[in-house]
């Protein structure tokens, strides 16, 4: 057969997402300026809501929609604030419109801070982890709007995680800001998606139900390999932090640095007392990503996984594991001191059950095989509520 032949057949039977631009609902302004104009909009944003190289709200400003709002989540509307750290209510220096922060004195927007509103926009940048606080904003955002009766609009993003599901799904005694629903830790949808899990499910306070708009993104499927734009927070910075993120996430609940404080967060982990591993590393004080990581100025110990993320993202495989994490269990010297943090890592996890297994030694395969009948159930669930073809077809 011609060589050139066979180069054509297989650029045909090639997933279209390679080969057309995604575009996201932000970029796709001609969908939803109609529906704006003559209304008060309250936006909840942060600095990955661009549209092209220009920021939404001074989009919407630009064409003269009323922005009578900004809510920001945690990091702040410029995404310059480390994980935890509150977030007070100020003014946007470009614009002077009041920006409402949802990561300080309150979560949930007030019933005083949702007056004289007529449409909520949502226009995030999420990473499809459970643990990821920008779907609990979602959550509270949606439960506001439902009490107050205003429409929400989601301008949808792709989920760079959005092409598989995995981990143990949460269970109710461990709802918490980093987990507020019984889904799995990598969940694989999108906001828009979640947003109609939350509410088909009934999660909403009361059972109410939030009346929602989306504007999808385009050329995109779950099996579309997406490089974020720009980083949805500090510590996240690269595709192979965000890919590795579900995994090295639960090192926050011991007591392993997963490399804040360096270049290189959620790519590295260790600590001065493992006694294996051929990387080393210092946390340092960074302003604004991590002032006071765990292990400051100590050297630390571990493994540098940067180098097993193939920067191809096409070739990209680093689903999430617990690998890392029982290993480096194994390698600690005081097995009584690894979870320093048991609580907040049972949060993460959704259980106490693994946590226990790890502690009586079972293995990777049995701890993940206690999960799989509700992961499986999950799924199921799931395809209700999936906007975008999931075939990897």
């Amino acid at each position: 057969m011609n060589r050139r032949f066979i180069y054509l057949l297989l650029f045909y039977f090639l997933p279209i997402s390679l080969f057309s631009q995604v575009k996201v609902g932000a970029e796709q302004t001609e969908l939803y300026f109609p529906f704006l104009k003559g209304k008060r909009i309250a936006v909840c944003a942060n600095q990955t809501s661009m549209v092209g190289e220009v920021h939404l709200i001074d989009t919407l400003i630009a064409t003269e929609i009323d922005v009578v709002k900004i809510f920001s989540p945690e990091h702040g509307f410029r995404g310059d604030a480390e994980a935890g750290a509150l977030i007070n209510s100020s003014r946007d220096r470009k614009t002077g419109i009041e920006i409402v922060s949802l990561y300080g004195k309150n979560k949930k927007p007030t019933h005083e801070q949702m007056q004289n509103i007529d449409l909520l926009i949502f226009d995030i940048q999420d990473v499809g982890c459970r643990f990821y606080t920008y779907i609990s904003t979602l959550h509270y955002l949606m439960e506001a709007a439902a009490e107050s009766q205003i429409p929400l609009l989601i301008l949808d993003r792709p989920n760079p995680n959005g092409y598989y599901v995995a981990g143990p799904v949460l269970k109710s005694q461990f709802t918490s800001f980093v987990g507020m629903h019984p889904i799995p830790i990598v969940h694989g949808m999108t906001i828009a998606e979640y947003a109609q899990m939350i509410n088909g499910e009934k999660w909403l306070k009361n059972k109410d139900t939030c009346q929602l708009y989306f504007v999808l993104v385009e050329n995109y499927t779950h099996q579309t390999r997406y490089s974020l734009p720009i980083p949805p927070s500090p510590n996240l910075q690269t595709d192979e932090a965000i890919n590795l993120y579900p995994s090295l996430c639960l090192f926050e609940g011991t007591g392993i640095s997963v490399g804040r404080g360096t270049s290189t967060p959620f790519q590295i982990y260790g600590a001065p007392e493992l006694k294996a591993g051929e990387f080393y590393f210092t946390p340092k004080s960074i302003k604004g990503v991590a002032e006071n990581p765990p292990h400051l100025e100590k050297k630390c110990r571990g493994e540098n996984l940067t180098a097993i993320a193939d920067s191809n993202l096409s070739l990209l495989k680093n689903d999430f594991t617990l690998s890392y994490l029982i290993q480096a269990y194994q390698n600690y010297p005081d097995k009584s001191l690894f979870f320093n943090r048991p609580d907040f890592f049972d949060k993460l996890m959704g259980n106490s059950t693994v946590r226990q297994m790890i502690l009586d030694g079972k293995n990777q395969k049995e701890i993940e095989a206690s999960w799989q009948d509700e992961l499986e159930e999950f799924e199921l669930l799931r395809k209700k509520y999936l906007l975008y073809n999931d075939s990897s077809e």
